[in-house]
């Protein structure tokens, strides 16, 4: 499918810029996947809407031209989830980071994956907190520095792949900042998924998570995204089976979407009331 040249500034508000990442953030880098996948997919502006939480991730609501909600931290689903129901043929898109998705956010995540609602879910994994300091997250794993970690941490971390598979999820896919081209063809899939999609974007935080354990730059995380993660099923994996697979996980088309699923409810009290 496509359109005209693409114009980043086409789908952008220009006078909240400069944004507020730190140098070498990945986020900006999926902000350019997702505005060239609404770009290619050819969506209207207004029939989109993002909402958000607290957090870097977070500011993308603000930056996007779009209908948006930049809400409390962790309830971005929640508002996600009232707007889909009450407009299901808008399209809803939920950019998050560790905490809106999978600490004070988790358990909407895990419910919104149950339901099966039609929401897209970006989580934009850089195992910290960003915004606040530097503390670790359910994302950061065992081993690693932070503010509340200078000793290391020893929490496992959270798979967001393999949770949001067992918590019913739909369509679930994980690529990198390194792979913008591909995180944008995922991106596509996802937002044209009816029902809940789940896109995990491993995103390098240089100032926070790289500096402190050592991890170079923002060019060298982005060169270990290259070389540490294969897409699924790649022979590679036969040597080295810690390698992180990328790609999409789960492709479901024929679950049942939960607002489809709600209208029959109310068709069906309607009818009992007549």
């Amino acid at each position: 499918m496509t359109k005209n040249a693409y114009d980043f500034k086409d789908y952008i508000r220009p006078r909240f810029f400069p944004h507020i990442w730190c140098a070498g953030c990945g986020h900006g880098i999926v902000l350019g996947s997702l505005l060239r996948a609404v770009h290619e997919l050819e969506l209207d502006k207004n029939e989109i809407v993002m909402t958000s939480g607290i957090g870097c991730s977070s500011r993308i609501s603000g930056y996007v031209d779009f209908h948006s909600l930049h809400s409390i931290h962790g309830r971005a689903m929640t508002f996600a989830t009232g707007v889909k129901l009450s407009k299901p043929k808008l399209k809803v898109m939920v950019p998050m980071g560790d905490g809106d998705a999978l600490a004070i956010g988790g358990n909407h995540f895990i419910h919104a994956a149950r339901r099966n609602i039609d929401l897209t879910a970006i989580v934009m994994n850089n195992k910290i907190y960003g915004m606040t300091g530097g503390q670790f997250s359910p994302l950061s794993g065992q081993g690693i520095k932070a503010t509340t970690a200078p000793y290391l941490t020893i929490d496992n971390e959270f798979d967001v792949v393999e949770l949001a598979k067992s918590a019913g999820a739909s369509f679930v896919a994980r690529s990198t900042t390194f792979h913008a081209v591909e995180a944008t063809k995922l991106l596509k899939k996802a937002i044209m998924h009816k029902g809940f999609s789940v896109v995990e974007i491993l995103s390098q935080c240089p100032t926070y998570y790289g500096r402190r354990n050592k991890l170079g730059d923002a060019v060298q995380m982005m060169e270990w995204y290259k070389t540490n993660t294969v897409k699924i099923g790649s022979k590679k994996l036969e040597k080295n089976p810690s390698l992180i697979q990328r790609g999409i996980f789960v492709e479901k088309k024929d679950a049942p979407e939960y607002c489809e699923e709600y209208n029959k409810i109310i068709t069906a009290a309607m009818k009992g009331r007549g």
